[in-house]
């Protein structure tokens, strides 16, 4: 081959490979950066903005009741998912002493009444005892399995609702999915964006750690059908799960757009009359037997007009 003509191709090619890294790094920042796999504590951390929902810290982000009667003595360690923050950041700053919290700077004090360790580290120390009430949603098969080899049987209180969605970079043509096509990418069956009216690009199925609340979600919405990992090249385009407040209100949506599911968007209304398909419970989660008063008393609270107007606000489906 003609030595020009090779360096030539040479460089046609180097250019195509920077083109597609630059698109591919654009998504990353947007995109894949606040949804891909995070697998040590600090950096399932940094997924949300610690510092935006720290009680008594004036936080414009935090949501509160200053008719919510103040807890005395003995004060629930409480902890949580990170797609919850803001709910019970506001339940926190409207029931707990402003002295039982202990933020510094970067994380919780071990000894603040407060943690954030996310669903993962919320749902073991509510069973190892380490904390006495957590916001998430529902447990995943493993967490129920722990709870029970150590002969915790485990409460959960429904306090409000919220949508399990489905994210893609907001350049990506496909708005709509099905339950069905959820499957097929999941499990490996459909692999391109093409099969679902996009364009020509491989798609990157991207997950949570496991046991993490969305997780759970996402193998919920599986229905037993197996997850296949996932080694999709780096030129592929992403769809990522989450929910629904946590990328529209928390992440401001950050360059993404959320898929309508069977044509149906998730709001606030689809959410609350079940017409969007995959809606689930938010619980306050304790252990059967709970000889802390406090606990009830703020479950109570949750549940009270006031603590059902902290869960709207903070951008959740109350009750009913």
């Amino acid at each position: 081959m003609d030595k020009k003509k090779l360096v030539k191709q040479l460089l046609v090619i180097a250019f195509i490979v920077l083109l597609f890294a630059g698109t591919d790094f654009s998504i990353y920042k947007f995109f894949i950066k606040r949804v891909t796999s995070h697998h040590s504590p600090g950096m399932q951390k940094m997924s949300v903005e610690v510092g935006n929902y720290v009680p008594f810290s004036g936080s414009a982000n935090i949501y509160t009741s200053k008719d919510a009667p103040k807890l005395e003595g003995d004060i629930p360690r409480i902890d949580g998912a990170a797609a919850l923050l803001p709910v019970y950041a506001g339940f926190v700053e409207s029931t707990y002493p402003e002295s039982s919290v202990i933020y510094n700077g970067e994380e919780y004090d071990p000894s603040s009444a407060m943690q954030y360790t996310n669903t993962r580290g919320a749902m073991k120390d509510i069973v190892d005892g380490k904390a006495d009430i957590v916001i998430c949603a529902s447990p995943s098969d493993e967490q129920f399995a722990y709870a029970k080899e150590n002969g915790v049987e485990l409460e959960m209180v429904p306090i409000g609702s919220d949508a399990f969605v489905f994210i893609v970079n907001a350049n990506n043509p496909v708005s709509n999915i099905t339950i069905e096509q959820v499957r097929g990418i999941y499990s490996g069956k459909i692999t391109n964006w093409e099969e679902l009216g996009g364009k020509n690009v491989p798609i990157a199925a991207m997950r949570r750690n496991k046991n993490s609340g969305s997780e759970t979600a996402l193998e919920m919405v599986m229905g037993g059908t197996p997850i296949k990992p996932d080694y999709t090249t780096l030129f592929a385009s992403p769809i990522g799960i989450s929910f629904r407040y946590y990328v529209t209100g928390m992440l401001e949506e950050g360059g993404v757009k959320i898929l309508t599911i069977n044509g149906i968007a998730p709001t606030p209304e689809t959410i609350e009359n079940g017409t969007y398909p995959i809606s689930g419970n938010i619980y306050a989660i304790y252990r059967k037997g709970e000889k802390n008063e406090n606990v009830y008393k703020l479950v109570d609270f949750m549940l009270s007009p006031e603590g059902q107007k902290i869960v709207e606000r903070s951008g959740y489906i109350p009750l009913k």
